[in-house]
């Protein structure tokens, strides 16, 4: 999903729907060519060192931890909370887009 392309809230329930919440911890992020990503961090020891491991990161929006029902088929049914997540996507994407044309 790009935030480039008028996302759509189908769109973003299938990335979410696409997870396992009970596998792992997941971040939600934004790279610099606006692809949105939701990364098992598993890895990583903590969100620190799961940025540093991204050189194309631009954002991580949020981190959804394991077992609370935000990432999964359960979340991704749930319209307004994936509607909410969209919203915040396109202005933190909004944002970048406006200081990119000021700089």
């Amino acid at each position: 999903m790009n935030l480039n392309n008028q996302p759509t809230i189908d769109e973003l329930a299938r990335l979410f729907a696409s997870r396992k919440d009970s596998h792992d911890d997941h971040i939600l992020w934004i790279n610099r060519a606006g692809d949105v990503r939701l990364d098992a961090r598993s890895p990583y020891t903590d969100e620190h060192a799961f940025t540093q491991a991204r050189s194309e990161l631009f954002a991580c929006l949020k981190m959804y931890r394991r077992g609370q029902g935000y990432v999964g088929k359960k979340a991704a049914a749930d319209k307004d909370f994936i509607s909410d997540v969209l919203q915040a996507l396109k202005a933190k994407w909004a944002f970048h887009q406006t200081l990119a044309k000021s700089a």
